[in-house]
């Protein structure tokens, strides 16, 4: 009878800790162990709906065709300038040009070979079309690059047109020279002869200004004071002369005179040499 006690103390314990419950002791139950233990059920797993993405493999995504690149509608873009143009716009240009070390001509006017090569390889530099010929694109992009070039820039070997005549040049035979637009205007009687580019002294050996007279011409002479040659000199004040210049042929404007007036081109000034007469007016001003 203890053993008994002892065992159905032991079965409350065990419903106690696990959650069981006691089944009936009745003749239809003695064939099966008198405890049941009910395992609650796991909550029921609801089916997703969604679909899932497969994902591709690399060997998919490149069998995949690629979009095709845009196509652009954007028109070319508009020359402006190119082989044989001239002007003053060309002048910028080429100054622009030799700023960025493209050209190293002087501005000339002319859009010629060498300003076409320029032109080409700045462009390639640049990723652009190398036509040789400026378009929009390409002056937008070397307009940015460089500076708005100056008068000398543009007129580095001379070329401006020449000023207004001074009113002492209007009667006889006059070298009339104007230091604003450095050129020199041959004149007859109130009549241009020819006109020419000219450059002048330094600060520290200023050409003088007024109105002198031809009083010596040399044809091969050579500077005593700086043993220079000075082809073609008409001398007008002590030893400031009206001469050709091989430097200003050189160098255009980078250079200057030790007080005379040279002239680049040696045409021009061998066919004036043989016009001008000693005793003929020189005008220099502003």
């Amino acid at each position: 009878m203890g053993r008994s006690i002892a065992a159905l103390a032991g079965v409350a314990a065990l419903v106690a800790v696990c959650g069981c419950k006691v089944e009936g002791d009745g003749a239809q139950d003695r064939s099966r162990s008198p405890v049941h233990v009910e395992v609650p059920s796991p909550t029921p797993t609801v089916p997703s709906t969604r679909t899932p993405t497969p994902k591709s493999s690399p060997a998919e995504d490149d069998d995949e065709p690629s979009a095709a690149p845009p196509v652009s509608t954007a028109p070319p873009a508009r020359v402006l300038w190119s082989r044989g143009d001239t002007g003053r716009d060309i002048r910028e240009l080429q100054a622009r040009l030799r700023q960025v070390a493209w050209l190293f001509e002087g501005p000339t006017g002319t859009y010629g070979p060498a300003t076409e090569k320029a032109v080409r390889g700045f462009q390639g530099k640049r990723g652009l079309p190398q036509t040789g010929k400026t378009d929009t694109v390409t002056w937008q992009r070397l307009v940015g690059m460089t500076h708005e070039p100056g008068r000398w820039e543009l007129y580095l070997t001379g070329g401006q047109s020449a000023a207004a005549p001074d009113p002492r040049c209007m009667t006889g035979r006059a070298l009339c020279i104007n230091k604003t637009t450095r050129t020199l205007r041959w004149m007859v009687d109130g009549r241009t002869v020819s006109t020419m580019a000219v450059r002048f002294g330094s600060q520290y050996t200023p050409t003088r200004e007024g109105v002198f007279h031809v009083y010596w011409k040399s044809r091969n002479h050579v500077s005593t004071l700086y043993d220079s040659p000075m082809p073609y000199a008409m001398f007008f004040s002590g030893g400031q002369a009206v001469h050709y210049s091989a430097d200003f042929a050189a160098r255009g404007y980078a250079g200057a005179s030790h007080g005379c007036v040279n002239v680049r081109d040696e045409a021009a000034i061998s066919a004036l040499f043989a016009q001008v007469r000693n005793g003929d007016k020189v005008v220099v001003y502003w």
